[in-house]
């Protein structure tokens, strides 16, 4: 390793630190920053030129003394110590402990840049994953090596959501969970306890790792954090041959960190304020997520993405739409009516779910079950809306009708306990339930061999 060490730091400005007369020094170097106190801090090159070099420094540059400063190049990436002891243990973005226990050690380090996964090597992503909640495993299902996000707003329970799935994710052919990356950006010590308590209440902490960002921690560390924990699912899915399923959360807090940096560096703002490259740098992180050829490990990813003033066509949900493979979307609406979790269907998708359900991956029924009541809940939602400009007395017997089934199926299929674990039989019965208020000649989406096994006449 080849060290080099200047004291030629000339400005500091939000967390970037500016060093010239700096020969052979490349992008993306690991940094060492020593400052007037003895403290060091840790630091990477994110733009190298002749004359000067441009270093992101973790702990933020508050309280340097420029001509007092040491910066030593180290001329290697960053890299994390990875074995299995990281399951159990809560880290920060690189990869040091949080958890007050000795640090990782082990002759395995890998940079934490990663890259994404070789298209030609990739597996299509199948197999179903039962996340035990009723909205997501039957109308918007999982599969093995997909990335679904969920999209929600503040004030929301998508902390409370994500530590749910975490807790009861599982591949319903096999007994073993999955192991768990759940890195933290920008997060509340209110919420990293919730998620820490959650975990080792639910027994479930010993299977899972943890990377956290507080909110008053420097942002910049935000933006190495969710590539170490990309590294570490990696580690897990492709060394160890494990399932791996790995919630960030919040991307949102990820990517105002990034335009905070970008606006620091000079670059041109795109929409919002964001910067143009905003789409290629969440896509970077996203696509390492997958299955691989002839590699029983997998990695599964739901980011959780909050809506500033619950607009949609925010830059940062709009963007993460266009690269992964669905949303899970959460309703203010529902939530203000007490129902948990509040998934509103409608607008929700999982664009690979065909390809995890079925006969041989669910049950047979499953398919047009879920076309069925997505075609009832948008007629019953139109009725809603017809109900509220007429009244409900004025509208017809089966217009009443669709008014009872939507009521029922917000507060029993949507609406569930938080501890409650449902299987996807339980799910896929509970919907038939439903339907069965209805006519067999309304339920034009199902087989007769459907309605012959599953539908209940005493309750039509």
């Amino acid at each position: 390793m080849s060290i080099k060490e200047y004291r030629t730091a000339v400005e500091a400005r939000g967390g970037l630190l500016v060093v010239r007369h700096t020969p052979n020094v490349a992008f993306g170097d690991r940094v060492r920053i020593e400052d007037h106190a003895g403290h060091v801090r840790n630091g990477q090159v994110i733009r190298a030129a002749d004359d000067e070099v441009l270093i992101l420094v973790f702990e933020g540059t508050e309280d340097l003394d420029l001509e007092n400063t040491w910066v030593r190049f180290l001329d290697e990436p960053i890299e994390i110590a990875l074995s299995p002891e990281i399951l159990g243990r809560e880290l920060n973005g690189l990869g040091e402990p949080r958890d007050g226990r000795p640090p990782i050690l082990s002759a395995i380090r890998r940079p934490v840049g990663g890259s994404a996964i070789n298209p030609a090597a990739r597996t299509y992503p199948r197999e179903f994953i039962q996340t035990g909640i009723s909205t997501i495993d039957g109308l918007n299902s999982l599969v093995r090596g997909q990335k679904l996000p969920i999209f929600s707003g503040s004030g929301l329970p998508h902390n409370r959501l994500a530590a749910q799935i975490v807790r009861q994710a599982k591949l319903v052919d096999q007994s073993s969970s999955f192991s768990i990356v759940f890195a933290a950006m920008g997060v509340s010590y209110a919420d990293a306890k919730f998620f820490r308590d959650e975990f080792a209440n639910s027994g479930v902490l010993r299977n899972v790792v943890m990377f956290v960002n507080l909110a008053d921690d420097p942002p910049v560390e935000r933006l190495t954090l969710p590539r170490t924990a990309l590294t570490a699912a990696e580690y897990l899915a492709y060394d160890l041959d494990r399932h791996v399923l790995v919630v960030l959360t919040d991307m949102t807090n990820y990517a105002e960190a990034l335009r905070e940096v970008a606006t620091a560096k000079g670059d041109v703002p795109a929409r919002k304020g964001y910067p143009g490259y905003l789409y290629s740098d969440l896509a970077e992180l996203y696509e390492r997520c997958g299955r691989i050829h002839e590699r029983h490990g997998s990695i599964t990813m739901m980011p959780v993405v909050s809506m500033p003033s619950d607009d949609i066509t925010h830059p940062i949900p709009d963007l993460t739409g266009y690269i992964t493979e669905g949303q899970i979307v959460l309703s203010r609406e529902l939530h203000n009516q007490g129902i948990y979790p509040p998934v509103n269907i409608s607008p929700s998708l999982s664009r690979l779910m065909k390809d995890g359900i079925g006969k041989d991956d669910t049950r047979e029924d499953h398919p047009r079950v879920a076309a069925q009541l997505y075609a009832l809940y948008a007629r019953a939602q139109e009725t809603r809306n017809l109900a509220s400009i007429i009244g409900a007395d004025e509208l017809s017997e089966r217009d009443r009708l669709y008014l009872t089934f939507a009521d029922a199926f917000d507060q029993r299929f949507v609406g569930q306990g938080e501890n409650e674990d449902r299987s996807i039989e339980a799910t896929l019965n509970l919907a038939w339930e439903l339907m069965s208020a209805f006519p067999r000649d309304m339920l034009t989406r199902l087989k007769e061999t459907d309605l012959a096994k599953y539908y209940r006449e005493s309750e039509a």
